[in-house]
C-alpha cells in the first residue's frame, strides 16, 4: 500500500496530511488559502495521486509559513509512501502548455533533492497569493521529497496560468515518475542498488 500520512505542528502552523499514490487523483484540500487549495487541487488532479490536506497557520502574518509547511510535509509523505522505490519508474517529465504559457518540468525521484526554478512571474500577485510563494512550495516539496526538480517557463504572461502550468507540469511528471515499471517491478531503479 503505497499511502502515507504525516502530521506537523509548529508554533506557525498546524498540518496534516494523506496521499495515496496508487489513487484517482481525488482530493480534499482545506489551508484556508483559496489559490493555494486550486493549485494544490490541480496537483493531486493531474498526477492521479489522492491527497487530502488540512492546514491552519498564521495567516493573520501571510501565507508564507502555511504554504512552506505543506510543503514540507507533502514532501514527507510522498516519500514515505514510495519506501524503498522498488519498480517506480523514477524519472518524468512533461512539456504543459495553458493558453499563453508552456511550462517544461523534468524530475527524478533520486533521494538527492535539488531545484532548478526558471519561472518568473510577471506580478508579484495572484489576487491576494504572493507568488513568490510558488517557489517555496515546490522548494520545500522537492526538498524533504528528496526529489531532483527542473522547472522552466518557456512561455508566458498571465501569472495565474503560469502558477497553474507549473503545478500541473510537476503534477503529469510526478504522475510517470511513481507509476510501477512493468518490465522492472521487482527492482529499484538505481545500478547502486537503492535510492
Amino acid at each position: 500500500m503505497r499511502q502515507a500520512s504525516v502530521t506537523r505542528k509548529t508554533n506557525e502552523t498546524d498540518i496534516s496530511v494523506t496521499i495515496n499514490l496508487d489513487g484517482t487523483g481525488s482530493y480534499d484540500n482545506e489551508t484556508g488559502i483559496g489559490f493555494f487549495d486550486h493549485m494544490l487541487d490541480q496537483l493531486s488532479r493531474h498526477s492521479l495521486i489522492d491527497f487530502t490536506v488540512r492546514s491552519t497557520g498564521d495567516l493573520h502574518i501571510d501565507d508564507h509559513h502555511s504554504v512552506e509547511d505543506v510543503g514540507i510535509a507533502l514532501g514527507q509523505a510522498l516519500a514515505q509512501a514510495l519506501g524503498d522505490k522498488k519498480g517506480i519508474r523514477r524519472y518524468g517529465e512533461c512539456h504543459l502548455p495553458m493558453d499563453d504559457t508552456q511550462v517544461r518540468c523534468a524530475l527524478d525521484l533520486s533521494a538527492r533533492p535539488f531545484l532548478v526554478w526558471n519561472v518568473d512571474m510577471p506580478t508579484a500577485k495572484i489576487g491576494t497569493f504572493d507568488t513568490e510563494l510558488v517557489r517555496e512550495f515546490f522548494q520545500a516539496f522537492a526538498t524533504h521529497g528528496g526529489i531532483t526538480l527542473h522547472v522552466d517557463r518557456l512561455h508566458g504572461f498571465n501569472s495565474h496560468h503560469i502558477a497553474e502550468a507549473a503545478f500541473k507540469a510537476v503534477a503529469r511528471a510526478l504522475r510517470v515518475a511513481v507509476e510501477t515499471d512493468p518490465r522492472k517491478a521487482d527492482a529499484i531503479p538505481s545500478t547502486k542498488g537503492s535510492l
